[in-house]
């Protein structure tokens, strides 16, 4: 047994540094100047030019028209992170309540309509979303941004497997107490589905976070852009100028980049764990 566990703990030790080696050279090599990264390479030491490098990338305007700052793009991700990890949260658990709960005619039938909404990904009607933003004049607006992207036929399938599961028996205690719909949901279904939550929260936080391609169409004016929009403003800026290449810069965003997603899961798996194991008692 104590051979199988030292076994374990070197194979996680071993793919934990494969994993964190590849982010610690791109921090390490953030802190140097350009001219030492240009002539010596990537660096796995740190260099003296941390404090200069991210205040610089933090709060001087870059990108390709100079009008915007990482720091205004990082809030900007923020903003789509968390109201598409919010909607998607909020929507999802009030689309299976009223599946389940309120038991309507053909409602199984909307369910695997929604559900079949999982074929169609975002690629296939980012024209059409973009045509029906575009009328309403939402482009360049983070409610642009956001409420196209809440629906979620993931979050609804598994809120709704999960209400299933909750015994009949509750929902008739809730009625005689003289709960309502509505207080049945708020006081007694979402403290129960308080880790189910957390766990959807974590996954559509970071998919937020990671948006690309339609941050790229629904924005044009660069107060809107993201960090990810910005990391690639600058690696094209970088090689398609005539100065020296800023390539700590770059690497500096990339670290900015990862470090409210990382933050997001510790924090909310800790959280998630500790609901787990409590629900258990």
């Amino acid at each position: 047994m104590k051979k199988d566990t030292i076994a374990n703990h070197l194979t996680l030790i071993v793919f934990s540094l494969l994993f964190l080696v590849p982010i610690w050279v791109i921090f390490a090599s953030s802190t140097h100047l350009p001219k030492t990264i240009l002539n010596d390479g990537l660096q796995f030491f740190l260099g003296d030019n941390f404090i200069a490098t991210y205040k610089s990338i933090l709060f001087e305007n870059s990108g390709y028209t100079k009008q915007v700052t990482v720091y205004r793009m990082l809030i900007n991700s923020l903003i789509l992170a968390l109201g598409f990890a919010f909607g998607k949260v909020i929507i999802s658990s009030l689309a299976a309540y009223a599946i389940v709960y309120f038991r309507f005619k053909m409602a199984t039938f909307l369910f695997w309509v929604i559900f079949l909404t999982l074929l169609l990904p975002l690629e296939v009607r980012i024209v059409p979303s973009f045509e029906i933003l575009a009328k309403l004049n939402l482009l360049n607006s983070y409610t642009g941004l956001i409420v196209p992207l809440i629906a979620s036929a993931t979050g609804t399938f598994f809120f709704r497997q999960f209400y299933k599961s909750i015994p009949d028996e509750l929902l008739e205690a809730a009625k005689l107490d003289g709960a309502n719909s509505w207080q049945f949901f708020i006081d007694i279904l979402v403290p129960l589905s308080k880790t189910m939550m957390a766990a959807l929260f974590i996954v559509m936080f970071v998919v937020g976070w990671n948006q690309y391609l339609w941050p790229v169409m629904m924005t044009t004016e660069p107060q809107y852009s993201t960090i990810l929009l910005g990391i690639k403003e600058v690696y094209q800026s970088n090689f398609e100028g005539s100065y020296l290449p800023e390539f700590n810069k770059a690497f500096a965003m990339i670290i900015l980049a990862l470090i409210i997603p990382v933050l997001v899961v510790i924090i909310f798996q800790r959280w998630f764990i500790k609901g787990l194991v409590d629900s258990e008692k």
